[in-house]
């Protein structure tokens, strides 16, 4: 008999997580306790946000259900490895969409692992080659959980940092907070030796390692995201013009908030500090039809490239 409330509760959820319905008395029978112990568990498990569902009948039963919200998981071991090696994926290579989400996900679950299942996880991971795209730089997830723990902590932030030029320093910093832009990662920080913000490059960063010195974090004098896309252009922006065949709700996220609804699909109007060539990439990953309107430096680019795509595929059409 399982008398350990815990420890019972913990096996009951890990069993209903499993997806199938389970009788009462298979549950009983599992944990060693009576019908009416089970009962009051599954009470104790919704009172915690467990959406625990109970269906009548012979063949009636307890299941887990989605709710309104996340409830925390049990994880196998293999369930865990297979999830980190996949959220290591799409942090160390910035896949659009995914890429912050992945690195918050993938610093709670590295903080919980076991050893024995860290050493699984990147030895899988030393295994596999993923492809980037656009000229982006592959990143250790190591040094984005890290970097992306002393964010949430807040805590100061040690680390090696290799500039443009080639020359190495050791950095003390305050980090507020990490950027993607689809193709390498930034973060933003107050450097205290020089008592003014900067933007990192994360592929540059080495040896991070989070003091546990606490601060109350500065206020950026604009969004992080502004503040990497000036700091890519020495501050420079321009103006993108550009309309798609296809409503705005089509759109990838980082278009569809600039997007206006225009006859036959939309057009969408924002500032870029990118290069006009990783813009020009980037608007035809989309996979959607577009006319860019201006800058003429862009229009430039964007034929450029049509004409490279052009030429490597042999000038044929399908």
């Amino acid at each position: 008999m399982m008398n350990d409330t815990p420890g019972r509760l913990l096996t009951l959820l890990s069993l209903l997580q499993t997806p199938r319905e389970w009788p009462g008395s298979e549950l009983a029978q599992r944990l060693r306790v009576s019908a009416r112990t089970i009962r009051r568990d599954i009470d104790r498990l919704r009172e915690l946000g467990y959406p625990v569902e109970a269906t009548m009948g012979a063949e009636g039963g307890y299941r887990l259900v989605a709710g309104a919200a996340m409830p925390p998981l049990l994880l196998d071991d293999e369930e865990a490895v297979a999830i980190a090696v996949g959220l290591r994926a799409g942090a160390g290579h910035a896949i659009e969409g995914v890429e912050e989400a992945s690195v918050r996900a993938l610093a709670k679950l590295e903080q919980v692992l076991p050893s024995r299942l860290r050493h699984r996880v990147g030895a899988l991971q030393s295994a596999t080659v993923a492809v980037t795209r656009g000229d982006g730089a592959s990143v250790d997830p190591r040094t984005l959980t890290a970097m992306a723990g002393a964010v949430a902590g807040p805590e100061r932030l040690r680390f090696a940092y290799r500039a443009r030029d080639g020359v190495d320093s050791r950095r003390l910093v305050e980090p507020y907070r990490l950027v993607s832009t689809g193709s390498r990662w930034y973060l933003v920080a107050y450097d205290l030796e020089r008592e003014d913000w900067r933007t990192f490059r994360v592929d540059r960063v080495s040896e991070p390692f989070a003091t546990g010195a606490r601060f109350t974090p500065r206020e950026l004098p604009m969004e992080a995201a502004e503040f990497v896309r000036r700091g890519l252009r020495g501050g420079e922006t321009y103006p993108v013009d550009v309309s798609f065949a296809a409503p705005a709700r089509e759109l990838p996220g980082w278009l569809r908030e600039a997007a206006e609804a225009e006859e036959g699909g939309s057009r969408v109007r924002f500032e870029s500090g990118d290069s006009p060539e990783w813009v020009a990439a980037r608007l035809a990953l989309t996979g959607l039809p577009f006319t860019v309107h201006g800058p003429d430096f862009l229009v430039r680019s964007t034929r450029t490239l049509a004409e490279r795509l052009s030429a490597g595929a042999g000038g044929a059409g399908a």
